[in-house]
Formats: structure tokens, sequence, C-alpha cells
């Protein structure tokens, strides 16, 4: 069938407590406009046509989501997370039928700000090639390998990429890629992580600057500043089409 026709489903970890935001709750139901995080990032995700189901992994302990206005969404489903982020996503995969969604995206609950237009690149990079991949932006600044807070080396960053996410892979290829890599007791750090680790190629896809991950306080108000730019540029593309 034509790549367009697809139908895509998204893995959402969203099992995490964010230590580093030092907040009274999960990150990812710390408000922005009214809205919690991960009820943006769905929102985001499940405005594309060719996304059909959004799978969230939650924590077993989990008693904000009920709060939240996704249980409503019909393309919404959760499952129960685990310690690990890489657990989450084992879990999301485990109900994912790959005759029905032959790919999957993988995303981060604290990455609101994702364009439509970072998504479409994406999705068309990689049903286009037949080959997985993420988006990722390249490092601009000097890189440096430190040890007790002393400088040990300057790292040269040509060829570096900060890894983000949608990541993007065949479903059968991605969940084989991580059992293979959890058995061995490989580290994972992302799914492209479990992807290198069984001799897979992935695709590096240039994203926006404004894709960026919620970790530290000074973050929220960063991505309040982003959403509410994205918000002002959509009207107005919505006025003058």
């Amino acid at each position: 069938m034509p790549y367009q026709k697809i139908p895509l489903v998204v893995v959402v970890p969203a099992a995490g407590v964010g230590k580093r935001m030092k907040a009274n709750c999960p990150k990812q139901y710390l408000k922005i406009n009214q809205k919690s995080i991960l009820e943006h990032t769905v929102t985001r995700l499940s405005s594309h046509p060719m996304i059909k189901k959004i799978i969230i992994a939650l924590g077993t302990e989990d008693e904000y989501f009920s709060e939240t206005d996704l249980s409503s969404n019909s393309k919404v489903m959760v499952v129960d997370g685990g310690k690990e982020r890489v657990d989450s996503v084992l879990a999301g995969l485990a109900v994912i039928d790959p005759k029905e969604f032959p790919w999957v995206l993988v995303h981060d609950a604290a990455r609101p700000c994702l364009t439509l237009d970072d998504l479409n690149q994406l999705i068309d990079a990689c049903l286009t090639n037949d080959i997985g991949g993420i988006l990722a932006s390249p490092v601009r600044d000097t890189m440096k390998r430190g040890s007790n807070g002393l400088i040990q080396q300057t790292i040269e960053r040509d060829n570096l990429w900060h890894a983000l996410t949608p990541q993007m892979y065949p479903t059968l290829q991605l969940t084989t890629s991580i059992e293979q890599a959890l058995f061995a007791q490989a580290i994972i750090t992302d799914e492209a992580s479990a992807i290198e680790f069984s001799g897979e190629k992935s695709q590096l896809i240039s994203s926006s600057s404004e894709n960026i991950k919620i970790t530290h306080p000074d973050d929220l108000a960063l991505a309040e500043f982003i959403l509410n730019k994205q918000s002002i540029n959509d009207k107005n593309i919505q006025v003058t089409q």
C-alpha cells in the first residue's frame, strides 16, 4: 500500500517521576496553560492523520492520569510501565499487533513542543527509505569530557548529534532488538541504542531546536514560550489559507 495509508502507533513512556524537576508531582503532569505536559504531548501526536493509536506507559501507582482529559481521547491506550524507560517502551510494544502497525514511533512524554513538520520529515524519511531513524540535532558547542569538575579532554564535535525523539522503527525490528539487548545486559538509553546493538542502521533526521525535553525547572518556562509561539503561528497559517 502507499506509505501515506500506513497507520502508525506511538509509544509514550510516562512512568518516570522526574526527580530533577524538584516538583510535587511527576514532571509530565506539571501544567502549561492549564494543561499537563503529557496532554500537550499527546494532543500534538494525535493531531497527525497517520497516527491512529497512542500507547501511554504509566507508573503502576500513577494517580494523576485520571485527572487529565486523555482518557476521552479515542486514540489513547494505557499500559503499566516499568522501572526504566526501556521497560516501559517494551510494555507498550507488547500490546501492538505488527500486522496492524508495522511501524512504531517512541516519543518522550516531556517533549510537548514537537512540530508536525519535524514529525512529517521523520515519517517520510523512514517510510521512503525503509530504514528506521530518529530526530536529532547536530552538536554546535565545543564538547568537553570532564572528571571531578576538571576538563580531561576536548571532544571533536564534527559528526556528533543530540539524540531526540520521536524515534521510529519497524515494530518487529525494534521489539526484537530491545529484547536481545536486555538479554545481553547491554546499556539501552534510547531505541536507537538497541538498534545499534543489533547491528542495524538508523537515519539521522535534523530536528527543530524547539523540540526540547523538559528536564529542569527552567525548561518549563521555555516550553511555555515555545508552545505559545507555535499556537500563534498555527492561527496565522489558518488565517492565510
